[in-house]
């Protein structure tokens, strides 16, 4: 599903027009955006948990030529389903 169908269904099912979807939708990814940024955690209950984990360093292999590389150490936003979105996927 692209952004502009998921604005589309969102419109559709909270009846409002497409600007005030993609409005609402825009807000919702700007602020978990910024809360993560921040070192935050988003927690939405029955649907899943936005957070950021820290990667450590670590060795790698370039598998163009086989040589060994360091990969540093990185933040990464991460999201783990909860119970509702699970039971609903299975």
């Amino acid at each position: 599903m692209t952004k502009a169908e998921l604005v589309s269904k969102i419109a559709k099912d909270a009846k409002i027009s497409k600007a005030s979807a993609e409005k609402a939708l825009n807000s919702l990814t700007n602020n978990v955006t910024n809360t993560l940024k921040k070192g935050g955690k988003i927690t939405l209950t029955g649907f899943g948990t936005f957070s950021v984990v820290e990667r450590k360093a670590r060795k790698g292999r370039n598998p163009q030529t086989g040589k060994d590389i360091n990969i540093p150490a990185t933040k990464v936003a991460k999201f783990k389903a909860g119970k509702n979105l699970k039971g609903a996927v299975k």
